[in-house]
């Protein structure tokens, strides 16, 4: 805060010179774990103090409950298929007022004219945005990205006011093993916050890389990860997504064994806008913590505070005076359903969003060559590598199955469904091949450019008809979401953004995004968790174990692919 503003701001707490005041409020402090009766004084966007005030607009609470504005402690806004400035609108009505930003999906694909998109178009929303620099451009060596970042690429953006850190390290094999081009990453942003992505990393490899930098990891799937995790010093995010899912037996862990809860916190990491919609953002984990046993004032602090206090965000995460006016009225703290949001002082009424000029350098970026007719015939012989899906997590598992052919050809069916990864940044025609289990579609293909991390064209279907006719439906929209039956379009989602984003109106957004999960039901797909996150995240070779790239089957438990001969031929044998 400037000199000017920051005495304006003194002098006003002083003489009680409120401009907006909550009256009748149960004020939530988390410093204290307590609740207190009162009045909250509010001016140019920061809270003058607790207690009794008038002013000159006043706003009864009539005894709802105050709770400082919620904070993502990491998202990327990219994975709600909106422009930041949709996704903002929606997740404020839900009460999140601050979020931690991680841009590697625009990253992987646009480089660093990506993290300059986003700055650009999150610099006057209601919503206050931090990002955390991607560390992984590209996310590994296994597949094709459309970008890479060095450190060096990095440092133009190193001071800038609205970047907290460095963002989640997932390659971990090139950060134990002390590879140079990472440690210039992690010794860049030394004494800043560093977050982690580390799933089932323990023991002295945990070890190697806590030594290494990262201090915080949002990818735990059971309660003894948590606790190794926080007993090596890291950060907890729990995270419920789209997909994500499996955290709330975690939660209940965590109350049973009364684990202490300050180094802990939320996020969502990867939602799209109808699940926000439909059941909320950082709210709904809000309700299913407590749910599962943890104690209210907790999962405020978890929602708020300790975020702030993670990522260093002085003057958020709490109502006391010299913050800032982030504040949202719950009727009760059970449910969380807001009454009312204040972001910066000012209570949020959703509008009409104004939109930069397109940016020709973000949009686009779909670039394939032209698909050969045998491009999807997959030759097998014997025992063949399947990747199976494991229910409401990201964690997938590797079988090892006779699976059905002709011809000596891999035929989907009993539940088998072929799996494709074009690579689509430099139209290379290179191909991986691949056996998904868990997604049991049938009659059709479902198809996407948002194929986790480098975000090469990923497409699933039991008949390779359907599955090419995804792929064109994909070409000829500039990238997004298809699913395709019988050769017929049955429901697309444009995201000319990047092949990651919609610029629509939201209603256009929610109803294409309405329209995906029927269609995916149509073909035999449970939406129970979101198919097309869990799709978009099979192409992803950091979650263990295994996973499809645009250069074949790849084991992540061992960092290799599966079949060397199918990654040296692009994808065919």
């Amino acid at each position: 805060m400037e000199k000017s503003r920051l005495r304006a701001a003194i002098l006003n707490a002083a003489n009680q010179n409120a401009a907006l005041v909550v009256k009748n409020a149960n004020i939530v402090n988390v410093f204290t774990e307590e609740i207190i009766t009162g009045d909250v004084a509010v001016r140019d966007g920061i809270i003058l103090g607790v207690g009794s005030y008038t002013g000159r607009e006043e706003i009864d609470a009539k005894g709802a409950y105050l709770v400082p504005g919620l904070i993502d402690g990491h998202v990327h806004i990219e994975s709600s298929m909106a422009h930041p400035s949709r996704f903002a609108n929606v997740i404020l009505e839900q009460g999140t007022t601050t979020i931690i930003a991680d841009p590697h999906e625009i990253a992987n694909v646009c480089g660093a004219d990506g993290i300059q998109y986003m700055l650009d178009q999150t610099e006057w929303l209601p919503l206050s945005v931090f990002f955390m620099l991607p560390s992984c451009v590209p996310c590994t060596a296994f597949e094709t990205s459309g970008a890479k970042l060095t450190a060096k690429d990095m440092e133009q953006f190193l001071h800038h006011p609205r970047v907290a850190g460095l963002g989640e390290v997932m390659d971990y094999v090139a950060t134990i093993s002390g590879d140079g081009e990472m440690l210039d990453k992690l010794e860049l942003f030394r004494g800043r916050p560093v977050d982690g992505h580390a799933p089932l990393l323990t023991g002295d490899l945990l070890n190697a890389y806590c030594v290494a930098g990262p201090h915080t990891d949002h990818e735990c799937s059971n309660y003894q990860e948590v606790l190794e995790k926080l007993r090596s010093g890291m950060r907890i995010h729990l995270r419920i997504g789209s997909a994500n899912r499996g955290i709330e037996e975690v939660m209940k862990k965590i109350a049973e064994h009364r684990l202490p809860t300050r180094r802990m916190m939320f996020c969502t990491d990867d939602k799209h806008l109808e699940n926000i919609r439909e059941e909320g953002h950082i709210n709904y984990i809000l309700r299913r913590a407590v749910a599962n046993g943890i104690p209210a004032m907790q999962a405020i602090q978890m929602a708020t505070i300790n975020a702030a206090n993670t990522y260093a965000l002085k003057g958020y995460g709490a109502i006391a005076p010299g913050y800032r006016a982030d504040m949202v009225l719950f009727d009760n703290l059970r449910d969380f359903n807001p009454v009312m949001v204040i972001s910066g002082g000012n209570v949020f009424h959703p509008d009409t969003d104004v939109l930069l000029k397109p940016d020709p350098k973000i949009y686009n970026s779909v670039h394939l060559a032209p698909r050969k007719p045998d491009a999807l015939e997959l030759r097998v012989c014997g025992k063949t590598p399947v990747i199976r899906l494991v229910p409401n997590e990201l964690l997938t598992e590797l079988d090892m199955l006779e699976v059905p052919s002709e011809n000596g050809l891999f035929t989907p069916k009993d539940g088998l469904v072929k799996l494709a990864v074009f690579e689509r940044h430099y139209a290379s025609g290179r191909v991986g091949l691949g056996i998904l289990s868990g997604m049991p579609i049938k009659n059709g293909a479902i198809a996407t450019t948002v194929a986790h991390d480098s975000h090469n064209l990923i497409v699933a279907g039991d008949n390779d008809a359907d599955m090419f006719a995804a792929i064109d439906a994909l070409e000829a929209c500039g990238g997004g979401y298809a699913v395709v039956s019988g050769g017929k379009l049955l429901a697309r989602l444009p995201l000319p953004v990047a092949g990651l984003m919609s610029d629509a109106p939201l209603s256009k957004i929610l109803s294409a995004q309405q329209a995906l999960l029927k269609a995916a039901a149509e073909l035999g797909v449970t939406t129970s968790s979101d198919p097309f996150i869990t799709l978009s995240f099979v192409a992803l070779p950091v979650i263990p174990s295994v996973r499809l790239t645009d250069m074949g089957v790849f084991d992540v438990t061992n960092m290799a692919f599966i079949d060397a001969k199918r990654m040296e031929t692009g994808g065919n044998l």
